[in-house]
C-alpha cells in the first residue's frame, strides 16, 4: 500500500493472497445489502464470481463454508471467492438496529447474483463447516 495517497483516499481493506478467479468476460456489480434487526439474511447460497466489500453500518453474522463465523462491525471488509464456496450466513447481529454492508461481486454477465442451496447439499458438506 503506498502512503502517498491524495487527501480523502482511504484504502478500507486488503484481501490478501491470489485463490480468488475472476470469470473470463466478468462484469463488475456493487450492491448494497440492508438487513433490518434480526434479519437472518439469505439461506446459504453461492455467488457466481468474487465478492469484496464492507460493512457500512451495524454488524453482520459473517460465515463461508472453511471459515468460523465472525461478526464484522462497520467499517470492516469482506470477501469471497464465490463459485463452489457457500456462503452460510450474511445475517444481522442486532435484534435493535438495522445492518447495511455494500459489495462488489465479479461475475459473468447475465448470471444470477446468487444461488440458493439445497438441504441435502448443506448435509453432504457439513464436514466443510468451521465451529466455534
Amino acid at each position: 500500500m503506498s502512503d502517498n495517497l491524495p487527501p480523502g483516499v482511504e484504502v478500507i481493506s486488503t484481501v490478501p493472497g491470489t485463490e480468488f478467479r475472476i470469470p473470463a468476460g466478468a462484469e463488475a456489480r456493487t450492491i448494497r445489502i440492508t438487513l433490518a434487526p434480526g434479519d437472518p439474511g439469505a439461506p446459504p447460497h453461492r455467488h457466481p464470481g468474487p465478492v469484496f466489500g464492507y460493512v457500512i453500518s451495524g454488524e453482520v453474522l459473517f460465515e463461508l463454508e472453511g471459515q468460523a463465523p465472525r461478526i464484522l462491525k462497520a467499517g470492516d471488509g469482506l470477501a469471497e471467492p464465490g463459485g463452489d464456496v457457500i456462503h452460510l450466513q450474511g445475517a444481522n447481529n442486532s435484534a435493535d438496529n438495522e445492518a447495511q454492508f455494500v459489495v462488489t461481486m465479479l461475475a459473468e454477465p447475465g448470471t444470477p447474483i446468487l444461488t440458493m442451496v439445497s438441504a441435502e447439499e448443506l448435509a453432504e458438506r457439513a464436514h466443510l463447516r468451521v465451529t466455534r
